[in-house]
């Protein structure tokens, strides 16, 4: 189970940072046999910030991707899992081009990248996976070209501003270094306080578990400064731009971590959120913090929707 809440983390991260340079659809589906991209990007013609602000991350965001994060060191099988969502991807890319009569050029394909927090020399061998030193950082390795699919081993980057983004996906001493880098970022940095939010909000997700191991234990310890951070990068804006201005501003972002933290519950534990799960999400923000997420980890879909009448009161259609 704290796997799947990593993945969902992952997946929230990476939509939040990447969503100002393209389109971002997580758990996209794929036709074929039922089975899900964790991330599948598009990139801007035009994109609202420089791609590289997020350093590598960025420079993967440059061309079309499909992003699956892995919280445990990934496996072969694992691998041709990937590989073979993607294959059925590029599948259905063609099949669509072919139903407009048109054609898609070899550079609209997405490129695959498989972040993992290490990966063994013997996998890596056993796929032909090798370097690119020229043009890119340690840790990156790429499959024969004509595959179009990449291995990032995020222990081995090297320890700089152009890899944090990810390697706050990463585990153990590498995330841990990573969530400090993140809290030293100036105030303004335009990603900053987002990954804050999500990174607060796993802790809370975490805490109500009860079959954390010790790295998630230790993670929770690491993240307990940041809601202290967050209130008062809250208070400095507020200094910044005006009482007032900065007292609206400070409830609108505890509005949104709120819905934010909601809304990442109810997927971890239900998946996606339909309509009938939508309705509850405003009851839940106005419960205090341990009453909501008990309720949304100890509840069934029925208990909590009953909870809530949404049962009795159906959305309309």
């Amino acid at each position: 189970m704290t796997r799947f809440i990593h993945d969902q983390f992952a997946k929230q991260y990476l939509k939040e940072l990447l969503t100002p340079l393209g389109n971002v659809e997580t758990s996209r589906d794929i036709v074929g046999e039922v089975r899900q991209a964790d991330v599948l990007f598009g990139p801007k013609s035009a994109s609202e910030i420089a791609a590289t602000t997020l350093g590598i991350l960025g420079k993967i965001a440059a061309k079309p991707a499909m992003i699956e994060p892995f919280r445990s060191p990934v496996q072969s099988t694992e691998i041709r899992s990937c590989l073979g969502k993607l294959f059925d991807l590029h599948a259905e890319f063609e099949r669509i081009a072919a139903r407009d009569n048109t054609r898609i050029a070899e550079a609209d394909f997405p490129q695959l990248w498989i972040l993992s927090p290490t990966v063994s020399d013997a996998i890596l061998a056993g796929f032909g996976a090798t370097p690119e030193p020229e043009n890119w950082v340690s840790g990156v390795y790429f499959l024969g070209s004509s595959l179009k699919a990449a291995i990032i081993a995020i222990h081995q980057l090297p320890r700089t501003p152009e890899t944090l983004w990810l390697r706050v996906l990463g585990k153990g001493n590498v995330q841990k270094q990573a969530i400090a880098e993140l809290r030293e970022l100036p105030s303004d940095n335009v990603f900053r306080l987002n990954a804050l939010e999500l990174l607060y909000n796993l802790r809370t997700i975490l805490e109500v578990r009860k079959d954390m191991d010790r790295e998630d234990r230790e993670l929770i310890m690491e993240l307990s400064p940041l809601y202290l951070q967050r209130l008062e990068d809250a208070t400095q804006r507020g200094i910044e731009q005006g009482i007032e201005q900065g007292i609206e501003q400070g409830i609108q972002q505890v509005q949104r971590t709120k819905r934010l933290m909601v809304e990442s519950m109810l997927q971890v534990k239900f998946g996606e959120i339909d309509e009938e799960l939508a309705q509850i999400i405003e009851p839940l923000i106005l419960l205090e913090i341990l009453d909501r997420t008990r309720l949304i980890m100890e509840l069934d879909r029925t208990e909590l929707l009953a909870r809530f009448d949404i049962s009795k009161n159906p959305p309309e259609s």
